[in-house]
């Protein structure tokens, strides 16, 4: 008895979660603004939405990849697409952004939040000055931008995507103020949801928690993580040594697409899966968390 009960609910709740109802025409002439565009997860989001006829706003740090992003969705047959570099590790950027994207659109259907930083250059992932920064880019900028768009986004009754990471449900070594900030994320906008309903705001919210990717490259971070020594005192501020002489740590979602694995699955969590995640297109509010477990 207890199997069939838990068999039943089980189907409840994959027919909850995966009774797909999108309708690709409502996405025609759609207002977007999607962050991190310029390589992986956001890239492909942009093209899909190019597809389907929405106007696009992108923003990503890297100028010379947004241009080539914004091109692609050209080809595609986006009717509007523009483009704001911006670094969101600066308080500014995200109002900036979003003032950008209402005075080309005259208003955003959707918001859609992608955009992550590693640690950066010559810091230690848990020290108070990497915390300090992959805070504000991976959570007091989505705050940012969410609380400047959210008056259009009501207007228009739109949608918020936030893409998030099994990082902020699952803690892992190595990881400690990326996956802070990805529970923070969590929290804030499932608390966020819920005051918007109580105010009776038809505004979507829908979290994409995203999982694991097959790619070696994630062995080679632990690796440096575990190997790296500890900075002396007179060593501190100075840029750590990276292989192949990057002084900089890149973003996984700047990695190539085309680079090999050695068939492992990755053991770090942080560096996300890259997959078109087209449920994540016209989210609805019976679907507040969408799932790639990879």
């Amino acid at each position: 008895m207890k199997v069939l009960l838990l068999t039943g609910l089980g189907a409840l709740f994959f027919a909850y979660y995966w009774d797909d109802n999108f309708d690709p025409a409502s996405l025609q002439g759609a207002r977007v603004l999607l962050t991190g565009a310029s390589a992986g997860v956001g890239e492909e989001l942009a093209y899909h939405y190019a597809r389907l006829g929405s106007h696009l706003v992108l923003t990503a740090h890297t100028e010379a990849l947004l241009q080539k992003v914004v091109g692609n969705c050209r080809k595609l047959g986006a009717p509007k697409v523009f483009y704001i570099a911006a670094d969101m590790a600066s308080p500014e950027a995200p109002e900036s952004v979003v003032q950008f994207a209402l005075d080309k659109l005259g208003g955003l259907d959707y918001l859609v939040l992608n955009h992550i930083g590693g640690v950066p250059a010559g810091t230690r992932a848990r020290t108070p000055q990497a915390t300090r920064w992959l805070m504000q880019v991976n959570f007091l900028s989505y705050v940012q931008l969410t609380s400047r768009a959210l008056p259009s986004l009501t207007d228009s009754k739109g949608s918020l995507v936030v893409v998030s990471s099994l990082l902020g449900r699952v803690p892992t070594s190595f990881s400690t103020p990326y996956s802070a900030a990805k529970f923070a994320l969590d929290s804030f906008f499932g608390s966020l949801r819920r005051e918007l309903d109580v105010q009776d705001v038809n505004v979507a919210i829908t979290m994409c928690v995203l999982g694991l990717r097959d790619r070696a490259s994630a062995a080679e971070a632990v690796r440096i993580s575990t190997s790296r020594p500890l900075l002396q005192p007179e060593h501190r501020g100075v840029p750590l040594n990276v292989p192949d002489g990057n002084p900089k740590m890149k973003s996984s979602r700047q990695k190539s697409k085309t680079e090999k694995n050695d068939g492992h699955l990755e053991p770090v969590a942080a560096l996300e899966v890259q997959v078109p995640l087209v449920r994540c297109l016209c989210p609805g509010p019976a679907r507040p968390h969408l799932f790639g477990l990879y």
